[in-house]
């Protein structure tokens, strides 16, 4: 007699998921799960942004040029996609490349680190008088759940000080700004990684009971109302709107997302105990409990104090220390959310503000380049195992099907089912786009 697979409730199984117990069964029933939970059409979509500060060598991670002198010192590495070459040391991620989508023809203009920064993550140039919103914010608005505990949008150990206004809500206003957590101060610095992902102060002091709490609120409420309606504007609702959803948070039972702790002591250490590992671990987390986007900073390893992935200096050695962090935990990441059945439903995009130069300069490093460089998308709604583009032999320029950055977000939104044509209306008045009208998505990317 054939055992009857248990049935759950995707409650339950994500339930499951969280406490870190959905791995592999001998009978198969927890993967059955995983492909029922897969298939639910009214799961909403997620994205996860990994966002490689600072501009990350294309040819020593996703577009490899073996036999040229710019290729330097890094071997290419076979994929599980007979033909499709990685760098050396991104071994875990050259597995996972019947899910990921390489775009290695980006030509873009900006190369000034802040410029590049507010274009790769707005869509937009940083010019006249608009505040664009960041991509986030965008995709916040259009898939976040009105009675979610959590923001539509968290940010986990952003590095701002390239552009801050990249990182904001711009004209859609506070209620879609980041939720920051972790954010780093300094790249690198003393702290080993090690910085908490917890939202600081979400617990009231223990000498403030409950009734009391309250009462404070509700005299926070009524004096706030009588200042807006003498000073309207958006820096008092902006103030307004971070207690609420302050508030909100302290009261939710969904706060524990942000205890990494509760997880299995292999999970941790498969995604690596640093910042970034952290951090991605996190994401899934919180994608497991329906938050829409959430980005992940990729801005040091532990203990250096270089800019991340600006390698004008020793690139290979940046870059090897780099991909170490980076390989595991999106690794993990992916193996994860396919495991839990959430890879189908969750777009990772991997960039950032541009690529660098093939040709290696004086002080063994790369400099930065943004006209012919790399992006990836992985999971959910990509048709993965592909490259899109050449380089050619030495990388110096896009030989074929060149991707803009509104080709490239218009493409994002495609997959996760936003209507990049639709329009909102900006702080000067205009109704603007979510991507460059002139934007064409890369239809052979999108499943």
């Amino acid at each position: 007699m054939t055992p009857k697979t248990p049935h759950l409730s995707r409650r339950q199984l994500l339930r499951l998921a969280s406490a870190g117990l959905l791995g592999s069964s001998a009978s198969g029933w927890i993967e059955n799960l995983a492909a029922r939970a897969a298939a639910d059409p009214k799961r909403r979509r997620s994205c996860i942004l990994l966002w490689m500060t600072g501009g990350p060598s294309q040819i020593d991670t996703f577009d490899p040029k073996p036999g040229h002198a710019n290729n330097g010192p890094f071997k290419p590495i076979a994929t599980s996609v007979p033909g499709i070459s990685f760098g050396e040391h991104l071994p875990k991620l050259a597995q996972q490349m019947k899910d990921m989508a390489v775009i290695r023809s980006m030509s873009t203009k900006e190369g000034d680190h802040g410029r590049a920064t507010f274009n790769l993550r707005t869509g937009y140039q940083p010019t006249g008088p608009i505040r664009y919103p960041a991509l986030g914010s965008l995709v916040s608005k259009e898939l976040e759940n009105d009675q979610a505990e959590l923001p539509g949008f968290i940010s986990i150990s952003p590095y701002r000080a390239f552009n801050p206004a990249a990182f904001s809500s711009g004209f859609l206003g506070p209620q879609y700004a980041p939720l920051i957590v972790g954010e780093r101060a300094v790249i690198g610095g003393p702290d080993g990684g090690k910085l908490s992902l917890k939202v600081e102060d979400v617990n009231p002091p223990s000498e403030i009971n409950r009734e009391r709490a309250d009462a404070r609120l509700d005299l926070m409420e009524v004096m706030s109302k009588d200042f807006l309606a003498g000073h309207p504007g958006v820096s008092p609702l902006s103030h307004q709107d971070a207690y609420v959803r302050a508030v909100k948070l302290m009261r939710s039972k969904a706060v524990k997302a942000f205890e990494l702790d509760d997880e299995p002591a292999a999970v941790r250490d498969a995604y690596g105990r640093n910042a970034f590992g952290n951090g991605c671990l996190l994401a899934r987390r919180l994608v497991e409990r329906g938050v829409p986007f959430v980005e992940v900073t990729l801005s040091a390893t532990d203990g250096s104090m270089a800019f991340g992935w600006d390698t004008h200096q020793k690139n290979f050695d940046a870059v090897a220390k780099l991909c170490g962090t980076l390989d595991p935990a999106w690794s993990s990441l992916m193996n994860d959310l396919r495991t839990r059945g959430l890879l189908d439903s969750t777009l990772i995009v991997w960039m950032g503000e541009f690529g660098r130069t093939p040709k290696i300069n004086k002080d063994a490093g790369r400099d930065h380049f943004p006209n012919a460089w790399s992006t990836v998308l992985a999971g959910g709604g990509i048709k993965g195992g592909q490259v899109i583009g050449d380089t050619g032999a030495d990388g110096m320029t896009v030989k074929d099907r060149p991707v803009s950055v509104p080709d490239l977000l218009s493409t994002v939104c495609k997959a996760i089912g936003i209507d990049p044509a639709k329009q909102n209306m900006s702080d000067v008045g205009r109704p603007i786009r979510i991507v460059d009208p002139k934007a064409t998505p890369i239809k052979e990317v999108l499943a």
